[in-house]
Order: structure tokens, then sequence, then C-alpha cells
């Protein structure tokens, strides 16, 4: 996108749903896909655009800065078109202060939803030509190819639908802006799309091909076809199908005596436990680091957040098989790791092959175990916390 020219298009980009279905803590645009939030994807394809539109991100309230940063990255020179503001609680809402927004030189708005990061530019080109060709709405959609069937509320068949009339539809969906803003003017009620609302003002929309990459991400499923199509990309770089990743986790001692020491994914009985939203084990947290890291899925924070309240007191190896999960899903295998541990105490050699054993067996794969002092230097040698340093290495499953 050329950043010198005027825009006379928008795109309003709607990430500020809360995606429960996905069973996150953060609002579904800001979830982690292969080490980015979706709505960076989703802005590639904005500011990756023939020509250059004005872009208002419509984020929820407490992330405005969180969206403005995603969105100065994605737009680089071009972030003197971007505008961030806050949504409201319905969807529609949240388009009128994306609405609210526009320069007055814009005629042709679009209207994005962040959680179909995919959409490629090539399809916000083809609704905005559509609109400036035809003058009215213009809307991405895919035949339907499922037979479609009317049910009653017991599951009982009651017909079947003639599936030629029907359009499964996308976005970016495209007016012109006298159009849009006429029908929000005018519109008492909550639609579940732009076009439908648009419609019952009495205003024109018509279907334009969509693409399939324009799906939403809604469920877990929809998020690791998200991560499985974005994986070709990360693995691009890596020679022979190699991935190599490094992790660090530090736990000081909690000053509960009582507090057990988990470690390498085994108890250590009267050993001083780590402190931790889980159970502080620097190992299984460094390895789960370095097998995200080379896998491109970013880091155990973004992962598993702290409030979780799912993840308190968890074990280590909840965390590595959820890895184990998300990498396998992206398209690799674990070809080994080695982790490092950094202490005074507890002594890992009597126990070296147990935790070996132990966390090969969760990974399916050799992991190696080792330990060292820092020569009573830092807090390490101070006897204040561990540390643990891990190296993965993944394989690309062909």
């Amino acid at each position: 996108m050329s950043e010198t020219m005027v825009p006379d298009a928008a795109v309003v980009v709607v990430a500020a749903g809360s995606g429960t279905r996905l069973g996150r803590a953060e609002p579904k645009a800001f979830v982690s896909v292969m080490g980015r939030p979706l709505l960076a994807y989703a802005l590639d394809a904005v500011f990756g655009m023939d020509r250059p539109v004005q872009v208002v991100v419509v984020a929820p309230p407490g992330f405005l800065a969180e969206a403005r940063a995603i969105g100065e990255d994605v737009a680089g020179s071009a972030s003197g078109h971007l505008r961030v503001v806050v949504g409201g609680a319905t969807r529609q809402s949240s388009v009128a202060a994306g609405l609210a927004a526009l320069d007055p030189a814009i005629e042709v708005v679009l209207v994005h939803d962040a959680a179909r990061a995919l959409a490629p530019s090539g399809l916000h080109d083809a609704v905005v030509a559509a609109v400036r060709e035809s003058g009215v709405g213009a809307v991405p959609g895919l035949a339907v190819v499922d037979t479609i069937k009317r049910v009653n509320a017991a599951g009982g068949i009651l017909g079947t639908v003639d599936r030629s009339e029907l359009s499964a539809v996308q976005t970016p969906q495209g007016f012109p802006r006298d159009l849009l803003e006429a029908a929000y003017a005018a519109s008492s009620k909550e639609f579940t799309d732009d076009a439908a609302l648009v419609a019952s003002a009495g205003g024109t929309v018509r279907i334009v091909p969509g693409d399939p990459l324009a799906f939403k991400v809604t469920t877990s499923w929809d998020l690791r076809r998200a991560e499985q199509l974005l994986a070709p990309e990360a693995r691009a770089s890596a020679p022979g199908g190699l991935r190599v990743g490094t992790g660090v986790d530090v736990h000081a001692f909690a000053a509960d005596i009582e507090t057990p020491l988990w470690l390498a994914g085994l108890h250590w009985p009267g050993q001083p436990g780590l402190a931790g939203h889980s159970d502080g084990d620097v190992v299984s947290h460094a390895i789960c680091d370095a097998l995200l890291s080379a896998a491109g899925l970013g880091d155990i924070g973004g992962i598993f957040g702290t409030d979780d309240p799912r993840l308190v007191d968890a074990h280590g190896e909840v965390f590595l098989r959820e890895t184990l999960r998300l990498i396998e899903a992206a398209g690799y295998r674990v070809g080994n790791v080695s982790v490092q541990l950094v202490g005074n105490r507890p002594e890992l050699a009597p126990r070296r092959a147990e935790a070996e054993v132990l966390l090969g067996g969760i990974l399916g794969a050799p992991v190696s175990v080792s330990a060292t002092t820092t020569d009573s230097l830092g807090f390490t040698g101070r006897g204040e916390g561990i540390a643990a340093i891990a190296t993965a290495l993944l394989v690309l499953v062909l």
C-alpha cells in the first residue's frame, strides 16, 4: 500500500469480540497463532491491498494500546492511515463506532471481522472494485456444497433446502459509505451482519465470489486449521524440515516451607518448593518454551496465561502434553530435547535417568537433562531460586 495517496476507501476491522467459544482469556482477535495475534494477520491483508485505504480497528475496552501497537507494527510507514477506537457491547455498535471515525474523503467502506484473519488482500480489492462498479453493496460468498435439511426442535427432518439458492457469506462486506451510514442511522434492531442491516433498510446487496481462506475462527478446531495453514510459511526457511528453539525459565524458592518441589515432572520430597502460578517446574516450562519457539507458536506465557484458574498448581506434565498437541497440530514431531538445570539444589544426578525417562515418555522423543551451578554467583548461586535452559529440535512431518 502506498502511503502517499489519500484514501477514498476504508476498512473497518472489527476486533472487539470476546471469543468465548475459543475458551481463551483474551479476546479472540488477540489470540496468538504461530506467534502472532489474529489481528495482525487480518491487518496484513488490509495493508497489502492494491490501493491505500483508511484502516479503523475497533478494539475491546482495555485493549486499545495493544491494538494500536499491533496495527502500527503491521502498517509501518502507512500507519498514518490507521485509527484505533473502542468498540461497543454488540457487533453492530462496534461497527457504528468505526464508521464514526472515518475521514470525510471516504466513499467506499468495507467491514471486516478480525476473526476472518486469513482473508487475502485480493478479496478485499475485489469487494472494493465490485462496490465501485455497481454502486451497491458487495458481499463475498461461497456456494453451499452440503445438503441442507430443515429440522424441528426434536431433530426430525421437515424437508430439504434447495442449496442452489444458498450462499455462505463472509467478510469483508463492502458498501457505498452513504448507503451503509443511512442503514445504520435507520436501524432499530440487531442483525448478524451488515448485509442484512443494509437490506432491511431497502439497500441492494450482491454476492461476489468469496475465498475459502476467509473462514471465521470461532472454535479451537478453527484455530488449529489456521495454524496448519500458516505453518508452511513458518517452515519455509527451515533446511531439511528442521526447526530449533530455545527456552528459559526461572522461579524463586517459595517462602512457604510447605510448598512441595516439582522438577522435571518429578516430586522431590524434603526439598524446598518453587513459587509460581502452577507448580513452578522450571525444567518442564523451559522445555515448553523451547518447543513453542521452534514451531513458531509463541511462548508459554502467551499460550498458558497466569490468569487462567485452571492452571493453578498444575504440574509440568499438563503443560508438556498440551504443548506437544500444539506442535503436532502445526505439523511437527519432537526430534530431541536437551535441558540444563542451573542451581545449587536439589542434586540431580541420583534422579537424572528417572527424569529423562519420564520426560521422554511424555514427548515421545529423547530428552537429556543435565545440571550445573554458578559458583555462588547470582540468584541461583545465593540459593534464591532455580533456572533451566532448554533446546529443542523439531522435525517437519511430511
